[in-house]
């Protein structure tokens, strides 16, 4: 295959996207296949010869999208979605194509500075203050490890990276119960361990308690281990409970504690001024990180990091061997520096098309809208016989349960084989609840009322 057989391809390709997502409502949401039935259909090796591109087209279609879940069907409630906005799309086709290696100034002088620039544009829409700078991870779980490994570091001298941590003071971080598990493989990976992450009581809205975390560290201290850390939620993944971050950064604050904002798929809410109640105090934090890739419709994968100072991060991750030295330029960002990776994709290019082709006021109208259908089917869904909402909508989260648990799960099986909706599980005080995310960016009003009618034809209540 060359550039010019490309160049066919990718207009075929191009067709056949139109085509699925345009004929995506006909198509189960979830994958309807079972374990080892697409590596059934693949040779067992590699071809010895080229093979023509029109039979891998024909293979590609025949093996892969019957197999897929596909999380740009506008029924997709489960997990929340990766989108992919056309605009996104398009611009990652151009990043594919432009293939770059953006670990350096130097090697991606475009790529550096748009980073940069996109990284103020969202500053300014989420409300953040000017301080603030950041850069783009792949996820939210690396943005995380991120901030816990400069925790670390910073709670040791720097001491870590160099001498190791055998013979360190045991560090503690704090976290609570509705904080995302890469909070837990943060601490693991980072060498601080699981049994380190203090995850400190909540309140009656599921939000941290600073006096409950005030005197945890206090009992740390006493006991003389070393506190580094606190991460704090905003939109839990859970029921989508927020901390108070204001009152919980204060605390950390009289203890000297790096501070780190997990708001992954709430932070995108932030961009419409009416939400942003929700994270008040935020300007106090050290570190903060959203996702456009899930609610702003930017091509997974777009993490977006907020630094109050990036110096601490930079100097926990920055290594510069002489080979990537920029020779005269000493005033120029390495964003390898400030990440885990030395190889760094073109991401800001997808959110710059995103946020020129849509608009902020196009992307909170989004958000708007999902918001209030997600409180609209939570409405229908108390109605129905045998169901009640267990939490009530937090943005465009909620979750519902039947009587009991046995019911509650052979009901979620119903709902994903039947095909029309996808949804999925958590448990809640002990309590197997369905979980209902409202935020693919395709979908309609009439989408989203979907979800009550399949309950009722598969609950017995209707249809």
């Amino acid at each position: 295959m060359n550039h010019d057989d490309l160049a066919h391809w990718s207009k075929r390709a191009a067709d056949w996207a139109r085509a699925y997502h345009a004929g995506l409502r006909d198509r189960p949401v979830r994958a309807q296949t079972r374990p080892g039935n697409t590596a059934a259909r693949l040779p067992v090796a590699a071809p010895e010869t080229p093979e023509p591109m029109e039979a891998i087209f024909a293979d590609f279609e025949a093996f892969v999208p019957g197999a897929m879940t596909h999380w740009q069907h506008p029924r997709f409630f489960a997990y929340f979605p990766a989108n992919a906005a056309p605009a996104s799309m398009l611009a990652e086709q151009l990043a594919n194509a432009i293939a770059a290696q953006a670990m350096l100034w130097q090697t991606a002088p475009a790529a550096t500075e748009i980073e940069e620039v996109m990284l103020g544009w969202m500053r300014r829409a989420l409300g953040l203050a000017p301080h603030f700078t950041g850069t783009i991870h792949d996820s939210a779980t690396t943005a995380t490890l991120a901030a816990v490994l400069t925790m670390r570091e910073r709670a040791l001298g720097w001491a870590g990276n160099t001498a190791g941590l055998a013979l360190q003071p045991r560090l503690r971080l704090y976290a609570s119960a509705q904080a995302h598990s890469s909070v837990d493989k943060a601490a693991r990976v980072a060498g601080i361990g699981q049994d380190n992450l203090v995850k400190v009581a909540t309140d009656a809205d599921f939000a941290m308690d600073p006096a409950a975390l005030d005197t945890a560290i206090r009992a740390d201290l006493a006991a003389g281990y070393r506190p580094a850390g606190l991460i704090l939620c905003v939109g839990g993944t859970g029921i989508g409970a927020s901390d108070r971050i204001g009152d919980s950064l204060a605390v950390a604050r009289a203890h000297g504690l790096y501070t780190h904002v997990d708001a992954a798929w709430a932070g995108s809410a932030m961009i419409c001024p009416e939400f942003r109640p929700l994270w008040a105090g935020i300007d106090g934090a050290d570190s903060i990180v959203m996702n456009p890739h899930k609610w702003l419709g930017v091509q997974f994968d777009c993490s977006l990091q907020f630094l109050a100072d990036p110096a601490p991060q930079v100097k926990t991750l920055g290594l510069r061997p002489d080979y990537l030295e920029t020779l005269g330029q000493s005033d120029v960002t390495d964003f390898n520096e400030w990440t885990l990776p030395l190889g760094r994709r073109f991401r800001a290019l997808k959110l710059w098309f995103t946020l020129r082709a849509y608009g902020l006021e196009g992307l909170r109208a989004r958000i708007r809208n999902h918001v209030a259908w997600a409180e609209e089917a939570a409405a229908a869904i108390a109605a129905l016989p045998g169901l009640e909402i267990v939490t009530a909508p937090r943005l465009s989260l909620f979750t519902f349960a039947c009587t009991d648990d046995a019911a509650t799960e052979a009901l979620l099986r119903r709902i994903n084989d039947d095909g029309r909706i996808y949804l999925t599980q958590t448990r809640h005080e002990g309590r197997f609840v369905i979980r209902v995310q409202v935020g693919q960016f395709d979908c309609t009003r009439d989408d989203v009322t979907t979800i009550p009618a399949v309950l009722a034809d598969l609950a017995g209540h209707g249809g």
